[in-house]
């Protein structure tokens, strides 16, 4: 068996290299076009076929074995975050308001090693392994996974099994961190438009104060998840916005609420939809106001684990040294890799970064988030050792 691990550490301060410059230079959604011819030249380089402007920004790579097998894809998501960095490196962004807040930089920079790896190896690889870079994976349903699968990466040939690996800023350095079956949220944005009655601010009793209401209806909200859905389904209703108003004296006429549901199971998405739509209508009726409930449209699906995939990515990865393998909990995040695990059997782990004695104690979405890099060679040798055996006909 290759040991993929020792090859890693040969090519761990390439791989770090990468990602501080990915991490200097951070993208947004779809925007990631520099990312993208970064990712373009290292894969020519290793030797790899590469197809560009794949779901936008995104781009494929392709390394074919030297003998017939199965066909694996691995994922790696490459946009930052409206963020405005504070963490204490000396590699920070340069781009202002834009943070790699949630290790996508890592991502790019441990799949890339892997194709480093894999492309060392043809000569022992049987079958076929496609890297796909994402745009877009924090841009909610309207994501990259979605226009890249649209674009044909999981097709031609049609891909067998698929893997995305994520950084984990809770998890301990070098754990990895795996569930079978549902294992991260569907989120379904929504906006609540409370239409009122705007006025003086001293006359209120000829108004229909939508401020006044959408604080009601806030409150009001989280009955949904608290006293309308079975307490034994996971589910969360959190209000991340409310707009109105321009004046102290003004009561407006519209108040606009932006928040989230998150579920692990359709039939608790269908009925939790269906009662903040009955929530947020009753509440502004109970006080004159008209309520226009919209959700997001094409929101991801829950993401679910093969169980059989699972189990055997974490039997194959248990011997990994400098790792250790564990249970990872329900999480109501979402992900849109959802979408690829709607394709083909798969599944999507996480690798912990979380080194005190090193500063890397926030969480991802922090502007001060820090990744410990000794671990990236972990990520880097784990994609490599799943692709070479899922390919592999005869394992």
């Amino acid at each position: 068996m290759i040991d993929f691990l020792k090859e890693a550490r040969k090519i761990e301060p390439e791989i770090i290299e990468i990602r501080r410059e990915i991490h200097r230079r951070p993208e947004l959604a779809y925007k990631e076009k520099a990312t993208a011819k970064l990712v373009t030249e290292k894969l020519r380089t290793f030797g790899l076929e590469v197809q560009t402007g794949i779901g936008g920004t995104g781009v494929l790579g392709i390394l074919k074995g030297v003998r017939k097998g199965r066909v694996v894809g691995l994922r790696a998501d490459m946009d930052a975050l409206p963020i405005e960095e504070m963490a204490d490196i000396d590699f920070r962004s340069k781009e202002k308001g834009v943070m790699h807040a949630c290790g996508h930089d890592t991502h790019v920079a441990m799949l890339l090693g892997t194709a480093n790896l894999l492309a060392n190896h043809k000569e022992d690889l049987a079958g076929i392994v496609k890297f796909f870079f994402q745009p877009a994976e924090e841009h909610g349903g309207r994501g990259g996974a979605k226009p890249m699968i649209q674009d044909g990466v999981m097709e031609s040939p049609k891909v067998d099994f698929v893997f995305g690996l994520h950084i984990d800023g809770d998890l301990e350095s070098g754990v990895l961190a795996f569930r079978g079956g549902p294992a991260m949220a569907a989120p379904d944005s929504f906006e609540i438009r409370i239409i009122g009655r705007g006025g003086h601010g001293a006359y209120p009793q000829h108004t229909i104060d939508p401020i006044y209401v959408a604080a009601q209806l806030l409150i009001a909200l989280q009955g949904v998840s608290g006293r309308m859905i079975d307490p034994i389904q996971p589910i969360v209703i959190s209000v991340g916005s409310i707009h109105s108003g321009t004046k102290e004296n003004i009561i407006p006429d519209q108040a606009i609420l932006h928040g989230t549901i998150r579920t692990l199971d359709e039939s608790t998405r269908k009925r939790a939809k269906a009662k903040v739509t009955e929530v947020a209508r009753w509440v502004c009726r109970a006080f004159g106001a008209k309520a226009q409930v919209e959700f997001e449209k094409d929101a991801y699906p829950v993401m679910v684990n093969d169980e059989k995939v699972t189990e055997r990515a974490k039997n194959i990865l248990s011997n990994l040294s400098g790792t250790r393998v564990k249970l990872r909990a329900l999480q109501l995040g979402g992900e849109d890799f959802s979408r690829f695990l709607h394709e083909a059997p798969g599944t999507f782990y996480f690798l912990g970064t979380k080194n005190p004695a090193k500063g890397c104690i926030y969480h991802n979405h922090s502007p001060r988030f820090k990744v410990d890099e000794d671990v990236l060679k972990f990520g880097t040798a784990s994609l490599a050792q799943l692709a070479m055996e899922f390919t592999n006909p005869k394992s």
